[in-house]
């Protein structure tokens, strides 16, 4: 899932903050807004990234974003503003895969190795042709990767493992 209209959100929330205000930000820590209203509780913190959770979606921010306040964390964009952009952000990431779903469409697996391509498309079960045998999924298994490509989001040992099951159990 591509989040960079987030993350410029993000970007522009910590160019307004005086570097010497940037807060140490921890999992459990609730994070407030411009007006000091809650904006959500964070859930991780890894790699100078901040998972931060408003109660409608978990969204990745880079740890730089948050300043401190009395209350704890602050960030300079709202609950609404956040959780705005995600689901603009997940439309358009299931437009996209919806787009690309269709029969013939070339798969890769989760790891960008060639798997095979989509047999049929039926509401959201989706038969997947793959090297090791059909094997079928639902929409919600596939997605489009950064390079443009239909993407299971499964490896192709997975598949080859259902495969083997499908084929196995007929």
């Amino acid at each position: 899932m591509k989040f960079a209209r987030l993350a410029a959100l993000a970007a522009v929330a910590a160019a307004t903050l005086p570097a010497a205000a940037m807060a140490q930000v921890a999992a459990g820590a609730t994070v407030y807004g411009p007006q000091g209203g809650v904006v959500g509780t964070i859930v991780s913190v890894e790699g100078g990234v901040v998972t931060l959770d408003t109660g409608t979606h978990k969204a990745p921010l880079p740890e730089n974003a948050f300043g401190k306040s009395d209350k704890g964390p602050t960030i300079t964009v709202t609950k609404m503003q956040i959780d705005d952009m995600v689901s603009q952000q997940l439309a358009a990431a299931t437009a996209a895969r919806d787009t690309a779903l269709v029969a013939g469409a070339p798969v890769v697996s989760a790891g960008g190795a060639p798997l095979g391509t989509i047999d049929s498309v039926e509401g959201d079960a989706v038969v997947l042709a793959s090297t090791s045998g059909k094997v079928e999924l639902k929409r919600e298994h596939f997605a489009v990767n950064q390079q443009g490509a239909l993407m299971a989001l499964f490896t192709a040992e997975q598949v080859a493992t259902a495969a083997a099951s499908a084929i196995s159990s007929e």
